[in-house]
């Protein structure tokens, strides 16, 4: 049995600037994080040489994978080669459409495990490049590049995306303590509501070309580097009002992201102690991140006591094989 570990991701600021109608005329950028919320691919043998089973919200046990109806398994097994005698199994921490970037974490865990299969060793570059290919190539998702590289490496990173077609990855390396300290200072609720995002990145990937709506995206991959150097400075003050400044430009950029629901919770949340926030993902529903002092946190807790707090940490590995038996 070979299993893989393929971590969530909290973005930031400046999502959306990795989408190609955007970063082909102007360089996008995030700053994003993995955190310790975990898609887990598991492989092993299957008892009926000839076919291929695979496990998710539904199980499928086909004799040809292209009867396969569940996509981004097809078109993986399809470009590494496997066609039959294998079982495939995955669990997620958190469910689908939450805006965590599940759907790519589940590509980039399938392709490394599917290569660990094929004994073949794949750099975290390939992983996520190969995961770009499938999902924006030739499965057509309306969506950006930022999840897949997150996913395969890892850690507290901007991302930047060039006219190229090529990804820069940028640790950043901060001290532990401010580490611990925003790690501490970071709430999330979750709202409830999964959402399917290619309806809102369709609409935000037309809208692009409108000018309003590109300058709103330019303005938010500049906050990247404010980002950043409140971090740097240990200003994490700045840090929440950075969030909150992305949010008001991200709302802007299609008509679901956000709705009076979310925005009254947001409110409730400015009103009892955070500094700033955001809907995590597309928008539309899922999490609501906050940056709130810690002598805040139980009052805000409190405010915002209908919605389920969700505790989190930062995760620094990326993509990792955790588990391999010939067995």
């Amino acid at each position: 049995m070979i299993t893989t570990r393929t971590p969530f991701r909290i973005s930031f600021v400046g999502g959306g600037s990795d989408m190609e109608a955007f970063y082909k005329k102007y360089q996008g950028a995030v700053l994003s994080t993995s955190i310790n919320k975990y898609m887990y691919i598991s492989t092993h043998k299957y008892f009926h040489e000839n076919k291929v089973r695979v496990k998710y919200s539904e199980t499928e046990t086909v004799d040809n994978i292209n009867k396969l109806k569940h996509p981004i398994f097809k078109e993986t097994l399809k470009l590494t080669g496997i066609n039959k005698g294998i079982e495939i199994s995955s669990i997620a921490d958190i469910p689908s459409g939450t805006g965590m970037g599940s759907s790519s974490s589940f590509t980039v865990g399938l392709l490394h495990n599917l290569n660990a299969v094929n004994r073949k060793y794949i750099t975290k570059d390939e992983l996520a490049e190969t995961a770009c290919k499938i999902e924006i190539d030739i499965l057509k998702e309306p969506i950006g590049k930022q999840d897949q590289y997150a996913a395969a490496f890892g850690g507290l990173n901007i991302i930047r995306f060039n006219p190229d077609d090529s990804v820069k990855i940028e640790p950043l390396y901060i001290k532990n303590e401010v580490s611990q300290k925003l790690e501490d200072n970071l709430l999330m609720f979750y709202t409830g509501n999964k959402r399917k995002a290619s309806d809102i990145l369709t609409e935000q990937k037309r809208n692009i070309s409108e000018t309003d709506k590109f300058e709103g995206l330019k303005s938010m991959t500049l906050l990247v580097s404010d980002l950043r150097d409140a971090l740097f400075n240990e200003n994490l003050k700045d840090f929440g009002k950075i969030l909150h400044e992305n949010w008001i430009l991200k709302q802007k950029l299609a008509s679901k992201i956000s709705n009076n629901e979310i925005n009254k919770t947001y409110d409730i949340a400015l009103k009892n102690g955070a500094i700033g926030g955001k809907l995590l993902g597309a928008g539309g529903g899922g999490f609501l991140l906050f940056y709130a002092e810690k002598e805040h946190h139980q009052r805000l807790k409190y405010a915002l006591r209908t919605l389920r707090h969700f505790d989190f940490k930062f995760d620094k590995d990326g993509s990792k094989l955790i588990s391999y038996t010939d067995e």
